[in-house]
């Protein structure tokens, strides 16, 4: 192949080669589509109907569900039909839009989630100023900075990546598109081009990073400061589910694109992958459905 325009087609990598246990994938990674489906659904549909979800708190979940829907619609159902009709093909505009729509939405998912550390130090930190430092207006801006930031992220990781030089092959050792993947088949010399974003992404990655670490800092610092235990505890619970699930989304972050050049086994890769990209979307609605009563008595109230 002597350059990208060449590529009308890239192979991603398969489960598996054996009939049966293609299958068993389609039929695995189908009943965690619709567990995340079901689950993010609800949250959607019962904080847009409870008028007591009507908070800043509450419209952060909804856009977070909405962008665990839009994270895992991006992958699993191709990886589902692959497997179904026992292919690994997807056009090359297909990989280029199905890398675009997955840096978008895990791009403004961590936004959103950074956002929402700021909300809960607001809540427990500066209770007095919360109407006024978290109002409609500001909580949309936020939310809006969130998605746009994530679509700037990703049309410049895209662009990146695909008007590079690929020459060295049309396989992908992934399930799906990913920018790692596709620039392993480049031959061009864009080194400083590549540092560059990577340096960008890296900043940006890590700004978050500390931002959520202080806040918690604070958070902590403040609920140790409150008297009662039963008061501790109160303000504790509504931050636990914001911390597991940004544990969860960093750690499986990391653990896929931090992990040392030397561990490059396919299989590791295909679970690290499922860890990060399936894995969060089909969590994140039980976690904080199971931590937070408030959202759990709203989801009772749904079906009554």
């Amino acid at each position: 192949m002597s350059n990208s325009s060449s590529i009308t087609q890239f192979l991603l990598l398969a489960f598996t080669d054996t009939r049966e246990l293609q299958l068993l994938h389609f039929w695995l990674f189908l009943g965690i589509y619709l567990a995340a489906l079901l689950g993010n659904g609800l949250i959607i549909i019962t904080i847009a109907c409870d008028d007591h979800l009507h908070n800043p708190m509450y419209f952060f979940l909804l856009n977070l569900s909405l962008l665990d829907l839009g994270s895992i619609s991006t992958t699993v159902p191709k990886s589902m039909a692959n497997s179904l009709w026992d292919t690994r093909a997807i056009s090359y505009a297909g990989c280029a839009a199905q890398l675009f729509l997955f840096v978008f939405f895990i791009s403004a998912e961590y936004f959103l989630l950074t956002v929402m550390s700021y909300d809960r130090y607001v809540a427990i930190c500066k209770p007095l100023h919360y109407r006024t430092l978290l109002g409609s207006r500001s909580c949309v801006h936020m939310v809006a900075a969130a998605w746009g930031s994530g679509f700037l992220n990703a049309v410049l990781n895209t662009a990146n990546t695909f008007l590079l030089h690929l020459c060295k092959s049309n396989i992908v050792d992934q399930f799906f598109c990913e920018i790692p993947q596709i620039l392993k088949l480049s031959c061009s010399d864009a080194y400083l081009r590549e540092a560059g974003l990577i340096l960008v992404g890296a900043s940006l990655f890590f700004g978050c990073f500390v931002f959520i670490v202080l806040s918690y800092v604070q958070i902590f610092r403040s609920v140790l400061r409150i008297p009662s235990e039963q008061g501790r505890h109160k303000a504790f619970s509504t931050c636990l589910p914001h911390l597991a699930v940004v544990s969860l989304f960093i750690s499986t972050a990391a653990a896929s694109y931090l992990k040392p050049p030397s561990i490059s086994f396919p299989s590791l890769g295909l679970v690290v992958a499922i860890l990060y990209s399936v894995v969060p979307p089909a969590v994140n609605p039980l976690i904080y459905s199971m931590k937070n009563k408030e959202l759990k008595d709203a989801l009772c109230k749904l079906f009554e």
